[in-house]
Formats: structure tokens, C-alpha cells, sequence
């Protein structure tokens, strides 16, 4: 049976449920802390740069880099929740990071703006049409400034074919187990999550779709937005030991120019 998968569930999965069943990619310093160093040797970071972490989520990637002196970090995401969590450890971090709602399809955020555009996490093709991974592309070539990098860390569709795993689960802890059922559709993964807890019983039931990228499509998508000097990593991993993250580990990471 086909997995049913709602257009928009991107718009309410990434809650505190999201931070518990993901907590081994998206809450652990030293994996953020491995991404984040990629960051910095990819792309020509200077401490007065202005950066823009796009669908940042709870922003652990710009507290890392506020940590490491760059103070100005703007994390733009749609998720109420994930921006309250940052914005609360930001506080207590004594971090010089904004937060803000909206959608990398039309942020609302001023033209050339931003020395470099991150999108890290597998955070591109949530959307159903491929039309829209373009509009974000453009949105990120409006907000850049003239000669400004963006770096685009995804799953690498590639590795995913070749090691698709139908069905996976993980104990959180002794009390919650996260099972997920996977299909392989195209260009697409269709996934129905379901995190049961031993103590409060069902804690989601909840289906998403996430496109996965060849490397010549991600290039290609790329280029049509405008960019310039696209240069591509393949088999970057944050993950020490090999294991099924749900596609967090084997990734393209992608660095692009806009032209002067």
C-alpha cells in the first residue's frame, strides 16, 4: 500500500517529538561540531560576515559558529517550536543569534542582505514539486549579496538507492522506540513514522516525503538558479560509525557562488 503523504506535513513534524526521535543527529554537540568545521572549509568565512542558516531548525549550527566569534547569524525557519528552543538557548548561551518564521520559499528578508546561505540537514525537497526547490534556490540568490556562497548539505540519492533500508527502528532510550516504514518512489522517499513510548504508549503517527538528489540533478538545480563555480563533496558523514540515520549520513555537500 502506498504510504499517504500530506503536501505540507513539513509544516507541523518538527516539533519537541522531532527533537527526541532525531536527537542523535540534531542534538549532539560533536556532530554538529564535525558539520560546522565543514562549514568553515568550504566556504571563505570571515568573523564580520553575515550568514543566513535557512531552515536552521533550533539553530545549532549558527550557535556553533557564534561560539567561534561570527556574530551574525540569522536562522530562519517555519517551526515555531525549533525557533523557541534555540531562541531559549541562545538566551542562555549568551549568543548574538536572531531567529526568525518563515518560509525559504519567500522569506520576507531583505535583497543581498547575507555574505553566505546555508542549508544544512537535508533541509531541501520537502516540497511535492520540484518547481519549488527552484524558488528557494532563487529566494537564496535574492538574499545574497553580490559574490555571496551558499553551501547545501543533502542526502546523497546516489548511496540512498544503493542502500535503501525499507524498514528501520531505534530505541531512543529504555523507554522510546522509533519505527520507520520507508518506500522508494522516483525521485522521492516516502516514509510513515511511528514513536511509541512504553510508559504513555503512542507518541506520533505521522507520514513524510523528502526528495532525494543525484549529484548532476542538485547540480543542475543549482545553475539554473544562477550560481556560478559549483563545486560538489561527495561522502561527507558527521556519523563516526555507519548505521541508518535516517539519511543523515553519505551526503552531497555543495558550495556556489552568486556572481558579482
Amino acid at each position: 500500500m502506498k504510504i499517504d503523504v500530506k503536501p505540507d506535513w513539513w509544516k507541523t513534524l518538527f516539533d519537541d517529538v522531532y527533537l527526541v526521535t532525531d536527537a542523535r543527529s540534531v542534538c549532539d554537540d560533536d556532530i554538529t561540531r564535525r558539520e560546522v568545521d565543514a562549514v568553515c572549509k568550504l566556504l571563505p568565512m570571515a568573523k564580520g560576515h553575515t550568514i543566513l542558516d535557512l531552515c536552521g531548525g533550533q539553530g545549532r549550527h549558527s550557535l556553533e559558529l557564534a561560539k567561534r566569534g561570527y556574530g551574525h547569524c540569522t536562522v530562519l525557519d517555519y517551526s515555531h517550536v525549533l525557533l523557541e528552543h534555540g531562541r531559549s538557548n541562545a538566551l542562555k548561551a549568551g549568543l548574538p543569534v536572531d531567529f526568525v518564521h518563515g518560509d525559504a520559499a519567500d522569506s520576507g528578508l531583505q535583497d543581498q542582505t547575507y555574505d553566505h546561505v546555508l542549508i544544512l540537514g537535508n533541509s531541501l525537497g520537502y516540497m511535492p514539486e520540484s518547481v519549488d526547490d527552484l524558488r528557494i534556490m532563487q529566494e537564496v540568490m535574492r538574499v545574497l549579496k553580490p559574490g555571496g556562497h551558499v553551501l547545501i548539505d543533502v542526502t546523497d540519492g546516489v548511496v540512498v538507492r544503493e542502500k535503501f533500508n525499507p524498514n528501520a527502528w531505534h530505541e531512543i532510550d529504555d523507554r522510546i522506540i522509533v519505527c520507520r516504514q520507508r518506500q522508494l518512489e522516483e525521485d522521492y522517499i516516502r516514509a510513515r513514522e511511528v514513536v511509541i513510548c512504553k510508559e504513555q504508549g503512542l507518541m506520533r503517527d505521522q507520514t513524510y516525503a523528502i526528495r532525494i538528489f543525484l549529484p548532476e540533478v542538485l547540480e543542475a538545480l543549482v545553475g539554473k538558479a544562477g550560481f556560478v563555480e559549483i563545486a560538489m563533496q561527495r561522502g561527507f558523514s558527521a556519523h563516526e560509525k555507519e548505521g541508518d540515520y535516517g539519511f543523515m549520513n553519505h551526503r552531497l555537500l555543495v558550495t556556489a557562488r552568486r556572481p558579482e
